[in-house]
């Protein structure tokens, strides 16, 4: 069974795929009155080859012109064919009672693709600063912290997008900057010049591995961040002022869950290392962890603040839908018997570098007495 879970992800994608191919063959055969079968290589040709595409590159460590573009191609493709399902569907819904010519009905689900297209990659790299504010009982001093997730530096997303958060961050008053995962998406942009903008914060900035900063190397990016400033969590606690700061690597909440997303575990769950862990009741504590789960066991250890992200609160519709299904929690603030958290939906975003029904955010977090 537990090598089932990691399937689940592919599994979904697959049916998507196949839905898109036999639904947008069917349409482009009605629209051009020409044979289904050529659309059905066309389609299917294209979803494997972005989809092969994004997976290698995602792997590998190619950094030059054609892995960017190769990478770009196929991830801009993936979303591209999606909103064409979409805007098909939506279409075909609202002509039912309209009749019109084929062709006029193509020239509508174009324009429309090519309008969400240019929104959702508009939409993603507009970066917004989400306040939140939470009233502890413990604090006895107002704490300010910006919280970046699942940013994603890759074949997309590079220095400039962390520019634009530093850039962000430099305008509020904060007293630290935690990053809940997912920094990185690969080795193409691990390097030191991409990091170089985090340097102008002259604030402590915290970090704990996510799932993809795992399939890049946990230890290889650990140590990039340590020789840059960033002060890695593995597993551990910190002080930030008053505040009691614990930052876990990527687990599960406890050894009866199964990690869907097949990433390297290092055999340790949130039940576990938070048993371990001295944390001190009487004094205001934050728990960072990148997958929003084992809250259960944060509430049972007394954390007062649960910090997490890799959601994407599902990026891009319909996978918003999907993960409102597969997330308890998806995005947002919650809280549970005295434990709060929040989940981010993240600064950056995986595959298609577009957002449609969810905004790219840093998250400045305000902790009150």
């Amino acid at each position: 069974m537990k090598n089932i879970f990691p399937l689940i992800f592919p599994l979904i994608f697959l049916i998507i795929a196949t839905v898109a191919v036999f639904y947008l063959s069917r349409r482009f055969s009605w629209f051009f009155s020409t044979p289904a079968k050529r659309y059905y290589w066309f389609f299917s040709v294209a979803l494997v080859g972005f989809w092969t595409g994004l997976m290698y590159m995602m792997r590998s460590n190619a950094t030059g012109f054609f892995g960017h573009l190769i990478a770009n191609v196929s991830s801009i493709g993936i979303g591209i064919l999606l909103m064409l399902l979409m805007s098909a569907i939506l279409v075909d819904l609202l002509l039912l009672a309209v009749k019109l010519k084929p062709i006029h009905h193509c020239y509508i689900t174009l324009t429309i693709t090519a309008i969400t297209v240019l929104y959702s990659l508009w939409n993603a790299g507009n970066t917004i600063v989400i306040p939140r504010e939470f009233r502890l009982s413990k604090a006895t001093k107002e704490t300010r912290i910006m919280q970046y997730s699942d940013v994603h530096l890759g074949h997309y997303w590079g220095k400039r997008r962390l520019r634009i958060l530093v850039d962000l961050t430099k305008n509020e008053d904060v007293d630290a900057v935690v990053i809940t995962g997912d920094l990185f998406d690969g080795r193409a942009r691990l390097n030191d010049e991409t990091l170089a903008p985090l340097k102008e914060l002259n604030v402590p900035i915290y970090f704990v591995q996510g799932n993809h900063d795992g399939y890049t190397g946990a230890d290889t990016v650990k140590n990039l961040l340590i020789k840059n400033g960033v002060i890695v969590l593995s597993n551990e606690k910190t002080d930030l002022g008053e505040m009691q700061l614990i930052g876990l690597n990527y687990m599960t909440a406890d050894s009866e869950q199964r990690d869907m997303m097949g990433a390297p575990l290092d055999g340790n769950t949130i039940k576990s290392v938070l048993e371990k862990m001295p944390i001190d009741s009487n004094r205001p504590s934050i728990l960072l962890h990148h997958n929003p789960t084992g809250v259960e066991y944060a509430s049972k250890a007394g954390i007062d603040l649960y910090l997490a992200g890799h959601t994407h609160a599902g990026q891009l519709i319909p996978i918003t839908w999907i993960n409102k299904i597969m997330f308890k929690y998806n995005k947002g603030r919650y809280l549970y018997n005295g434990t709060n958290m929040y989940v981010s939906q993240g600064s950056g975003s995986f595959g298609p570098p577009m957002r449609l029904g969810t905004r790219s955010e840093i998250t400045l977090i305000t902790v009150k007495p």
